[in-house]
């Protein structure tokens, strides 16, 4: 069965557009102008020099007076919990390092069972930490840090306020900014042997491990209301599988974490599995990569998955729940679960985590799964097969996941009849999972012009087994419309400046799968940006300071005009990070010095809270 996507109703507002394109004879329509007939007055003033550039300052969250929570503390927790969990620390590997040994091998679980993971993750040209090795205390952001850049000449000329309550904040991961990978007991995970030797590795980073207090303490400096970060499952549950001991470094760590951004007046969100699955899930080194889709053996398929993620999501719930209020279980799962077992696995797994989250918790926050999908536009919207084309897109990126979950529909036809091994949930599973996600988390950084493949999509289809490196989609994927123009300004990625397609994409969303939307990442790495030899020309970064404000501002216009439901926006990412094997793409609202560690913030940072403060509500 096909997701519902509007198709009709998007043709016509496409096409209409289309028609109003066509018949404007210039770049622009004439100005509404209410003095175009006045004849000018020529004069002589005296002339002054006078300051153009305007200092303001950030303004920082204020403490908070209060605490809320949304579950019972721990202490209370656990004696309801039918499973208990034992904890215990391990050391840290330090390869040569004669201290590591250990004589406790007969512990399934000791330290030398846990040395031996990192000795059989084989890692080349390790690194084992930084500059740091134990937390570092925070310094006062300098004011003059604070003093808002120049502004751009044009800007957004929208009138609307957020709603009261929105969720404004920026986003990081913890394998792209923790570094500190082996130590303090954290067991290695599939980034460690994902990227090849010849690309910079996780081992280092930004040192957030340690830097951490001082990371929130710069956000909160520039009035940043949410902090979206991520908690690794090997940091953990290092041997992973349930009934295996809880990494108490870890607890401590996290819970310190949570209450650091609490106490500087922010709001923490967290996502429990952002690409970094244990690497025990995986076979071996066979880790292959579709150029399309992902990661085909990523530990998702794995049989123990399930019941392994789900003991995790309970340990993490149980110990934090009642400080965090908005929970998140799988980032973009596509990428590492495009099988039809690695996608039910986490379909099944999330589900499980939601109803523990709600009905054995009682917890009163939000808990959801987010997505990524560049939203397919159909190459020529006057061509049946092109709405087609882009309508299997979504179906295939998003249904998969989005059907059982957020309507307790069977999978689309699309996928069950493409997909090897593909084959429908019962009706007790759809019951069982269906509205098991209190928002629709997604990625949406940009859009891609969908059109068939030349051969048919029923063709490409049809055989599975075929090299055909369109298949399973079977549809084109372009950044040129139809008329040869890019979608939008391009960045140094795939990533281009789609404001208009992303307002399309968020009315999509609202009326196919009706939830809340949470706008989970969004950011652009401005074309060569680390290639620039002064860092005042890194900082100065206008090109995201378009993507954002344009994003923003359509994000008002969909709550207001379209009356869709968009319940918050959290930028990608807060600091330039390691994306998976690269520092070249560099989508931080702030930039790291790789030697020194020091952060500077860059003028999209100011230009993207400044448009959210002066557009939120009075308070009353």
């Amino acid at each position: 069965m096909r997701v519902p996507f509007l198709s009709y109703a998007a043709f016509a507002v496409t096409v209409q557009a289309q028609q109003l394109y066509l018949t404007t004879t210039g770049h622009s329509a004439e100005p509404q102008c209410t003095q175009s007939n006045v004849t000018p007055d020529y004069r002589f003033k005296p002339f002054s020099y006078t300051l153009n550039e305007t200092v303001r300052y950030a303004t920082s969250i204020p403490s908070p007076t209060t605490s809320r929570t949304y579950a019972s503390a721990y202490t209370d927790v656990a004696k309801h919990l039918s499973t208990s969990w034992s904890t215990t620390t391990w050391g840290s590997w330090v390869p040569g390092n004669t201290d590591i040994s250990a004589t406790d091998s007969d512990d399934p679980y000791g330290q030398a069972a846990w040395s031996s993971m990192w000795k059989q993750a084989d890692l080349h040209n390790y690194t084992t930490t930084g500059m740091f090795s134990t937390t570092v205390s925070p310094t006062p952001v300098p004011s003059s840090e604070l003093v808002l850049p120049p502004q751009d000449y044009f800007g957004p000329t929208d009138c609307y306020k957020f709603p009261k309550d929105f969720v404004f904040g920026v986003a990081g991961s913890a394998a792209q900014i923790e570094g500190a990978i082996a130590l303090d007991g954290r067991g290695p995970s599939l980034l460690e042997k994902l990227v090849p030797d010849s690309k910079p590795k996780d081992f280092v980073t930004n040192e957030n491990y340690f830097l951490y207090k001082q990371d929130i303490q710069r956000l909160a400096a520039m009035g940043v209301q949410y902090y979206s970060f991520t908690i690794p499952w090997t940091r953990v549950l290092p041997f992973a599988l349930p009934g295996t001991p809880v990494n108490q470094q870890a607890i401590d760590h996290y819970d310190d974490l949570i209450d650091t951004v609490l106490d500087a007046g922010m709001t923490p969100v967290v996502t429990m599995l952002h690409f970094d699955s244990p690497l025990m899930f995986v076979a071996g080194d066979n880790i292959t990569k579709h150029p399309d889709i992902g990661y085909n053996n990523a530990g998702y398929q794995n049989e123990t998955f399930v019941d392994a993620f789900v003991n995790y999501g309970k340990v993490l719930l149980s110990h934090y729940a009642d400080r965090v209020p908005i929970w998140v279980t799988f980032n973009e799962p596509l990428l590492y679960a495009f099988n039809f077992k690695g996608a039910d696995h986490v379909i099944k797994a999330h589900a499980q985590v939601y109803r523990f989250y709600h009905e054995e918790l009682k917890a009163t926050g939000k808990i959801g799964i987010k997505f990524n999908d560049n939203f397919g536009v159909p190459k020529d919207p006057r061509n049946s097969s092109h709405v087609l084309a882009a309508d299997r897109f979504q179906e295939m990126q998003l249904g998969i996941f989005a059907n059982p979950i957020f309507l307790g529909k069977q999978y689309p036809e699309s996928v069950l009849k493409t997909l090897p091994g593909a084959k429908p949930l019962s009706k007790s599973e759809l019951k069982y999972i269906n509205h098991t996600s209190d928002f629709f988390g997604i990625d949406p950084y940009t859009a891609t012009v969908v059109s068939p493949a030349v051969e048919g999509i029923h063709n490409c289809a049809a055989n599975s087994s075929s090299s055909n490196s369109l298949f399973p989609y079977c549809v084109n994927q372009e950044t040129k419309n139809v008329y040869g123009w890019n979608i939008g300004y391009r960045s140094d990625s795939y990533v281009y400046i789609t404001p208009t397609y992303f307002r399309e994409y968020l009315y999509y969303l609202w009326n196919t799968f009706r939830h809340p939307i949470l706008v989970s990442e969004f950011g652009f790495p401005v074309y060569a940006e680390a290639e620039a030899e002064e860092l005042s020309d890194q900082l100065f970064d206008s090109p995201r300071s378009l993507y954002y404000l344009s994003f923003m501002s359509e994000i008002l216009k969909s709550i207001y005009e379209d009356g869709v439901h968009v319940m918050g926006a959290l930028a990608w990412s807060f600091v330039d990070n390691w994306e998976f094997g690269d520092y070249a793409q560099q989508f931080g609202i702030q930039s790291v010095n790789r030697t020194t560690q020091q952060r500077h913030y860059k003028k999209s940072f100011f230009d993207l809270v400044d448009f959210v403060r002066t557009r939120q509500p009075k308070e009353e």
